[in-house]
């Protein structure tokens, strides 16, 4: 079953007791840009209760705002009441709501026209009570309404207008944008989690380099990365960066991103986020020494303060702390050389460092070296089985310390270049360096 086959069910039964039922929002918009929807909303003029009556499974994700989640076959569709919303006193949601049997009330308490548009996808029939299609055909992004009020009402409204303008390659309105603008400040009275998933669908979804170039232009970027916004007017050596500032080069390195994690996108957003706080103009070049374990604390830091998950963080920060790397590739030793290539997640290191170069320089030499070397080398050479563990080194004699972790990555070192082969051969060889009695390195 679909979201499509899913909506259209649960439009035939609420038609079938009587009520007014139409897709609503994305799907609706989608479906006039001629892509296909992600999701699909119903909208309806029957109240809660029959909701529940007519959908007795249905889970209830916000019935006290009219709303209930239909699932079927693993597909979730969202059904809403028709309604129009009375205070919002915290940016975030209305303080309550009054259902309504009237579809024009309920569309009129939206935010963007073009999300404004209703379907009944029965009798294929529009409703616009907004000039939703034409603002469609403009490609243009405005509020229904006072933009004052709608972003009064809900903060968050700004970040989803930047998103929708960027992902659709439209532009927003003047008077929209000239309130966002003014509001823009307020954008902290949302929370890190809602703030967090606008930032990911603006990355992910299409458009990454014009909605940050938005988020600037509007004052929200400042207010919710000041770290970002910082890297404008960082001067780069032109030798190495002919793109220009440490933002120019962000900015392309986003619009080349296509289709990619989120943590790909982060990685792609925070990689030079320590350039600003480690900037030095010596005599032959501007440099930033230590830039790369500044910017790992601060991509950690950002990514609490919005609230990624630990695993987002985690690789977050790998990216930042590898993506210099690349540069010693052809000269690594080969125990060294394998660890980089094993690492997890290995394509979003090697695909940032792409995109950095095209996103400066422009070559790719050491890129197709990593590459090709992930291709020449089979998994059993990359991550062998090891020939030594610590209940060997306990058998042998030696007592369980800290020097244990030592004592296995020497082995490890020497295995994966090619001087170890056998458990026999790396016991030979711990003997031979460390003392039994003591875990200590023998003097030559």
């Amino acid at each position: 079953m679909t979201g499509e086959q899913l909506s259209r069910d649960i439009i035939e039964t609420l038609r079938s007791q009587g009520h007014e039922a139409y897709w609503a929002g994305g799907c609706v918009r989608d479906q006039l840009l001629g892509v296909a929807a992600k999701d699909y909303d119903v909208a309806t003029d029957a109240p809660p209760e029959d909701l529940l009556r007519y959908f007795p499974d249905a889970i209830r994700v916000g019935v006290q705002f009219g709303v209930v989640l239909v699932r079927r076959e693993g597909v979730d569709v969202e059904v809403a009441t028709f309604r129009t919303d009375h205070d919002y006193r915290d940016g975030r949601r209305p303080e309550s709501v009054t259902f309504t049997r009237s579809p024009e009330e309920d569309v009129r308490r939206r935010d963007f026209t073009i999300n404004g548009v209703l379907y009944d996808p029965i009798e294929g029939k529009h409703l616009d009570f907004v000039e939703g299609r034409a603002d469609l055909e403009a490609k243009r992004v405005r509020t229904i309404g006072d933009p004052e009020k709608r972003f009064e009402e809900d903060k968050l409204r700004m970040l989803r207008g930047v998103r929708f303008a960027a992902r659709l390659g439209f532009e927003i309105e003047g008077a929209t944008f000239e309130a966002i603008r003014k509001h823009a400040p307020e954008i902290g009275q949302v929370s890190a989690e809602r703030i967090r998933d606008e930032i990911s669908r603006i990355l992910t979804e299409g458009g990454a380099k014009r909605g940050f170039e938005l988020l600037d232009e509007s004052g929200l970027l400042k207010a919710i990365l000041p770290e970002i916004s910082a890297l404008k007017g960082v001067e780069q050596s032109p030798q190495h960066h002919p793109e220009g500032d440490v933002w120019t080069h962000t900015l392309i390195m986003l619009g080349k991103l296509e289709d990619p994690t989120v943590t790909l996108a982060l990685g792609t957003l925070l990689h030079d986020v320590g350039k600003p706080a480690t900037f030095q103009r010596a005599p032959d070049r501007m440099r930033f020494n230590g830039h790369v374990e500044v910017g790992m604390k601060m991509a950690e830091a950002i990514c609490g303060r919005v609230r990624y998950s630990g695993e987002v963080t985690e690789q977050v920060v790998a990216l930042v702390a590898n993506h210099m790397r690349f540069m010693y590739v052809a000269e690594m030793r080969q125990s060294t050389l394998k660890k980089f290539l094993r690492m997890p997640r290995f394509d979003e290191h090697l695909e940032l460092h792409r995109l950095d170069c095209l996103g400066s320089h422009g070559k790719l030499e050491l890129y197709e070296t990593a590459r090709a070397k992930l291709t020449e080398l089979p998994e059993e050479e990359l991550r062998p089985p090891r020939l030594l563990t610590g209940d060997d080194l306990i058998t042998a004699g030696y007592r369980p310390g800290p020097r244990f972790q030592e004592i296995l990555g020497d082995v490890e070192d020497a295995q994966l270049e090619g001087r170890l082969t056998t458990p026999e051969e790396a016991l030979a060889y711990v003997e031979n360096r460390y003392e039994p009695s003591s875990s200590q390195t023998r003097e030559p």
